[in-house]
């Protein structure tokens, strides 16, 4: 062996060997048909190679390995489970922005409170009066409203985007600096939808302009069914001269809320209002004066519709000056057509009122139509603001989401000196069936710029229980003191015993 050692080490030897013979040297035995040389038998088969140890740098990828599939199924199992939550779970979408344009002695934003819009948008109130607000409006990005509100002492500034308008006070007075048509033009120029539309709220802002089209209404319905009171207008002082019929009435220019109207009863006054037109160098209407009884106002809002009588205390022509009586009344399809008539002026109206006068000669007389920024009165003043806080969730989910919804119509409960009307048996609602009995309410003294707000009367004596269980159109609705006056008593005697029963009352009503 040591030989074979030796010449196999030697260079020279090897390379004299034949081609391919140390190949077959070191191919192993396999087959019997090949013989095996001694050397290749007795040598002992080769041991198989263990496995090689992982080193420490094999070990660490193989870690390294492992943890990342882990990592990969830890976030694919992840994200499966975060999108089957948001699946589960509403996503949160942006609050509607509600621009509320009114006084700030009304609240809106806790009568919006906990609103939706089709279960999903909030709604969040901004309130402001015109002059507290300016805005820009560009053909893309729509109307932006800058607002600066002191509320409480302190200024509260905001930009924001409207998505809709309530419109409750008016955009345009005579008065100066309180005309604010342009933030109607700027709010319409960036299509904000709004309650009443912002044509209609443009086309208030003069009361002839609306006198134009309830003439209209006049032509088309008959005098019967619709007693507009004849007026006549004057484009400016030069055109004035004394009617025939005095006395008459005379307003100046955008005259509303008992302001800029003047009675005159002879035609030298008539002369004198006459230069006072031309130094306020305004336009003029003149109407006959009729002796009222009371007047009467019939409310819609949304289809909820209230009828209300005023008869003046204090004895001023203008009932809606001095103190004046108020009176729920029944609702009568007579009424109904008015408010429905003038509901269908500048493309629908969704909140507006009817101003009549009933005269002495049993005959009424329709003078004036208010819009949204009409005031509410009576002891329903609450139910009123709930119901157009629903009409507006209505019309906010069809502008802007397309979604049809109902109005629904909230009662609220009445407080502790709060009356509900009287119903006659099986009458329903008096906004609603027509069927119940007046109800008297105390007024305050109010100016005329003011919103007339009376409160509940206390009923003294079983006289006071005594009310007809339903009104006729052509009923003189100020009978309601007459179980206190004798049968055959004069007109003066009876204006003196009906201000006597009134001093009682209010002489009862005060000493509680």
């Amino acid at each position: 062996m040591n030989y074979l050692r030796r010449r196999l080490s030697d260079s020279s030897f090897v390379a004299n060997l034949p081609n391919g013979y140390m190949m077959d040297l070191q191919r192993p035995s396999s087959s019997s048909s090949s013989p095996a040389s001694p050397a290749t038998e007795r040598r002992p088969p080769p041991a198989p190679a263990p496995a090689p140890a992982p080193g420490p740098a094999g070990f660490l990828s193989s870690f390294s390995s492992v943890v990342k599939t882990a990592q990969i199924a830890s976030a694919v199992q992840a994200k499966a489970s975060a999108a089957h939550a948001d699946a589960a779970k509403p996503a949160e979408r942006k609050p509607k922005v509600l621009l509320v344009i009114d006084e700030p002695h009304t609240d809106w934003v806790k009568y919006f409170r906990g609103r939706k819009l089709n279960g999903e948008y909030e709604v969040r109130v901004e309130q402001a009066e015109f002059s507290e607000i300016n805005l820009v409006s560009d053909v893309n990005s729509g109307c932006t409203v800058d607002m600066q509100v002191n509320r409480g002492g302190t200024k509260v500034v905001r930009s924001f985007r409207p998505d809709f308008v309530l419109v409750r006070q008016h955009a345009y007075s005579m008065t100066p600096g309180e005309d604010f048509r342009n933030l109607v033009i700027g709010l319409n120029y960036g299509s904000v939808p709004s309650v009443n539309s912002l044509f209609s709220i443009y086309s208030f802002c003069s009361k002839p302009w609306v006198f134009s089209h309830m003439i209209k209404l006049y032509q088309t319905l008959g005098p019967e069914k619709f007693p507009l009171n004849e007026q006549t207008f004057f484009p400016n002082h030069t055109q004035m001269l004394p009617t025939a019929s005095l006395p008459v009435v005379v307003k100046m220019g955008h005259a509303y809320s008992g302001m800029g109207k003047i009675k005159v009863e002879t035609a030298s006054d008539f002369q004198d209002i006459t230069s006072v037109v031309a130094i306020a160098k305004t336009y003029a209407t003149a109407e006959p004066f009729v002796h009222s009884k009371y007047d009467i106002r019939i409310q819609k809002i949304g289809s909820n519709y209230k009828a209300y009588m005023r008869t003046s205390i204090s004895g001023n022509w203008k009932a809606n000056t001095g103190s004046a009586m108020l009176e729920q009344i029944a609702m009568t399809d007579r009424y109904r057509l008015w408010v429905d008539s003038c509901a269908e002026m500048f493309g629908g109206l969704d909140i507006c009122a009817v101003k009549a006068v009933h005269g002495k000669d049993g005959k009424d007389y329709i003078i004036e139509v208010m819009d949204s920024s009409m005031p509410l009165i009576g002891e329903h003043v609450e139910e009123d603001r709930q119901l157009i806080c629903d009409l507006v969730i209505s019309k906010m989910a069809f502008a802007l989401l397309g979604v049809i919804t109902p109005q629904t119509s909230t009662k609220t409960q009445p407080g502790p000196q709060t009356t509900q009307p009287r119903r006659a048996p099986g009458s329903g609602s008096p906004s609603q069936s027509g069927q119940a009995s007046p109800q008297r309410a105390r007024s305050a003294t109010t100016s005329p710029s003011q919103a007339f707000q009376p409160g509940p009367i206390p009923s003294s004596g079983a006289g006071s229980q005594k009310q007809p269980a339903q009104l006729n159109k052509s009923q003189s609705l100020t009978n309601t003191f007459s179980e206190t006056l004798r049968g055959n008593l004069t007109d003066d005697e009876a204006k003196a015993e009906t201000i006597r029963s009134l001093r009682q009352s209010f002489a009862s009503l005060f000493s509680d």
